[in-house]
């Protein structure tokens, strides 16, 4: 007898929900070079596209789930569709990458209030075998969003307009939201913990300090008071958090949960495999679009195999669950992310999209294998009454790990393209570009952020002919920046595999069988990359 008889109502409120939100994470990345034409923005805006949206949907996610607790669940979620829904009209209406980035923050609102209460939707809905086929249809669903998402977000883009990867949300968004007004039911924890108002206020406060050094540290000066200043706050506030969440009477992080050596170890890989292969995306998009020259359709085909890969794979790893120890499937997972990573080294400016395809399909593969059993490590080895808070925390460790990543990886990027690209101009010395284009000196072309977006080709064909930039000297300027591009992504993709490999160790050593309390086929499937 199940619990609700508008069930499968729920279910189809829940899917719609988080297959728009994953859909909307996914085809952000082919359209990236589109926003930053439009728009004119820089490098560091790029990064602010992914990381404001994955800072919020952090930050947020756990006092979320304890505000649905409290005030009630369904409430929470609607609130979050119509938040998502409104913040995505202001995406698409954005002129300015300010604007843009601020609208995805408050997305990243939405999302959480979304992702904290979606599981919880399900579970209160379904009971006995429903529950577990209504779990399986959960992971189809952000399987499929995860695995279409470049292929629709490069249709979109090509054939209306980046805006409309934000305004299609709005009619998807109305559906849920009138499925959960009629279908839903309300419910609510009988004994609600106090909302830890102390520890949101650190985690976030010093998240945003730390995502904002690494951004934009380049360009302010690492020595600089401000970025000092932001790195030495980071470190005081989150420090703080760790001192309030262990003495909280009802804590927004449970610190003792990482006691269990399992727990910490599915954390760790969870960061892990978003500050790898997911950061990457963004760098992977741009040498794509901005460098290889293909369309936001044509890139979207292109990433098409690592995202097919993944959805295929994960059926399997679920099954295997059962009967292959957790931690072979993880440790295993990650070392073919790393090693996907490594296959898709050794690019340069005459490197066709095929020199990654290698990587895209190991890469795939090792995501397919990580996901499922790692949902089901983060919440099977802890007390089933904790298992909200756990997978709370997994998802919290996947959007750091995306935010950090990114912010990190482009510190060093950003310095490493304009380091190669002044050795490479260095050993060929051509005349600066000629006055009247965007960039009047070689200094200015640097500063500009064409270099690390690969956007160089834009600048260098304003030249005239027979200009001081003849077409011979500007082929070569375009070279040099592809080349600079092409060996700062190389070590980059180095040092992603390296993060993949440390998250194949923590799966590995960490995560063992007699640990868990609930069986490893048993959880729902991972809902997010």
């Amino acid at each position: 007898m199940s619990r609700e008889p508008n069930k499968w109502w729920t279910l189809a409120a829940v899917c719609t929900a988080i297959f728009m939100l994953l859909l909307d994470i996914t085809v952000v990345n082919v359209a990236l070079p589109d926003i930053q034409s439009d728009l004119d923005s820089t490098f560091n805006d790029l990064q602010w596209v992914v990381d404001a949206y994955a800072l919020t949907l952090a930050a947020f996610l756990l006092t979320m789930g304890s505000l649905a607790d409290r005030v009630g669940r369904r409430l929470i979620f609607m609130l979050g569709l119509v938040v998502f829904c409104l913040s995505s009209i202001a995406c698409g209406l954005a002129h300015t990458p300010l604007l843009l980035n601020l609208a995805r923050g408050v997305q990243g609102i939405g999302g959480a209030m979304m992702f904290a209460t979606s599981l919880a939707l399900i579970a209160q809905a379904f009971t006995g075998r429903d529950r577990g086929t209504a779990f399986g249809a959960f992971g189809a669903v952000t399987g499929a969003a995860v695995a279409v998402g470049p292929l629709v977000g490069g249709a979109i883009v090509e054939a209306i307009g980046w805006e409309w990867i934000f305004f299609v949300n709005v009619p998807i968004g109305v559906f849920a939201i009138a499925i959960t007004l009629r279908y839903v039911r309300e419910s609510h924890d009988p004994r609600p913990g106090r909302l830890d108002i102390p520890g949101f206020a650190t985690f976030s406060g010093g998240l945003f300090l730390l995502v904002f050094a690494l951004v934009r540290g380049n360009t302010e000066g690492w020595g600089s008071p401000l970025i000092v200043g932001f790195l030495v706050g980071s470190v005081l506030l989150l420090l703080a958090f760790v001192a309030i969440e262990l003495r909280a009477e009802h804590p927004m992080l449970e610190l003792a949960l990482f006691r269990n050596r399992s727990f910490a170890g599915a954390a760790l890989v969870a960061f892990c495999i978003s500050s790898s292969l997911f950061s990457m995306f963004l760098y992977l998009t741009l040498y794509v679009q901005n460098v290889l020259g293909y369309s936001p359709l044509e890139a979207g085909v292109r990433f098409l195999p690592i995202t097919l890969m993944s959805f295929f794979v994960a059926p399997v790893a679920g099954r295997l669950s059962a009967r292959v120890p957790v931690r072979l499937l993880l440790g295993t997972g990650m070392a073919l992310v790393a090693a996907g990573l490594v296959l898709m080294r050794f690019v340069d400016p005459t490197s066709g999209w095929t020199a990654l395809l290698a990587g895209f399909i190991v890469g795939g593969a090792g995501i397919g294998l990580t996901n499922p059993p790692l949902a089901s490590t983060q919440v099977g080895v802890v007390d089933p009454r904790e298992s909200g808070m756990a997978s709370g925390i997994g998802n919290t460790f996947r959007q750091v790990g995306i935010a950090t990543g990114i912010a990190a990886y482009g510190a060093f990027f950003e310095h490493e393209v304009r380091q190669k690209f002044l050795e490479s101009f260095a050993a060929n010395p051509l005349p600066d570009p000629p006055t009247g284009t965007k960039s009047g000196t070689i200094s200015a072309l640097i500063d500009s952020g064409a270099l690390t977006s690969g956007r160089i080709r834009e600048i260098a064909v304003e030249a005239e002919p027979g200009g001081p930039w003849a077409d011979a000297a500007r082929r070569q300027v375009i070279d040099m920046a592809h080349g600079a591009f092409t060996g700062a992504l190389d070590e980059l993709l180095l040092i992603a595999a390296a993060v993949a490999a440390l998250g194949s160790l923590a799966g590995y050593m960490l995560v063992r069988q007699q640990d868990f309390v609930v069986p490893p086929d048993a959880a729902p499937d991972a809902a997010a990359p």
